[in-house]
């Protein structure tokens, strides 16, 4: 099994990528973090204050979603709403979700399942300012710490924010196994 993690180059909240990237790494399971461009990903702390800059490994373009098991979606409010303009990150969603793959998505990152149109009929938790986003994309909303829905076609994980790291975490390296 191997991960994929996707990003912006800027604006991604550093726990909701750091803590998934290293835990992938120390599972032995094989990670990609794939960025806009090959420049360091500037992760911010609290969407404000700047944290850890981390090489990618690839760019969005570049890699084939058929290599990868399960799709990884941090947040960050600047990341998350960049990440949704850019048509080679909504395509890997669309193309995780049609081949029934796990795409695990936290804080913000759930926007991206709005843009996909993945969200429709699905189950799903977010940061909750997206709850109306996500509904009116057609998903039920709830306030959960984990939330896994398994409706066709492709399992989803989802979580709130980064106190929410503790249950997603073990999820995702779980789904990556």
């Amino acid at each position: 099994m191997s991960a994929l993690i996707i990003t912006t180059n800027y604006g991604v909240e550093q726990d909701e990528l750091v803590r998934p990237l290293d835990a992938l790494k120390g599972a032995g399971v094989p990670v990609t973090l794939a960025a806009v461009s090959m420049d360091p990903v500037s992760t911010l702390v609290s969407d404000k204050d700047p944290g850890a800059k981390v090489e990618p490994d690839s760019t969005l373009a570049e890699v084939d979603p058929k290599d990868y098991d399960v799709l990884v979606i941090p947040g960050g409010t600047i990341n998350a709403d960049t990440l949704r303009t850019h048509p080679e990150a909504v395509a890997l969603v669309r193309e995780f979700a049609d081949a029934g793959k796990t795409i695990a998505a936290i804080c913000h990152g759930p926007w991206l399942l709005v843009e996909s149109g993945v969200a429709e009929g699905r189950t799903v938790t977010s940061y909750p300012s997206l709850q109306t986003d996500l509904r009116n994309a057609g998903a039920t909303w709830v306030d959960e710490e984990l939330k896994r829905c398994e409706a066709e076609p492709s399992t989803l994980l989802t979580s709130r924010n980064p106190r929410d790291l503790d249950a997603f975490v073990p999820a995702v390296v779980e789904a990556a196994r």
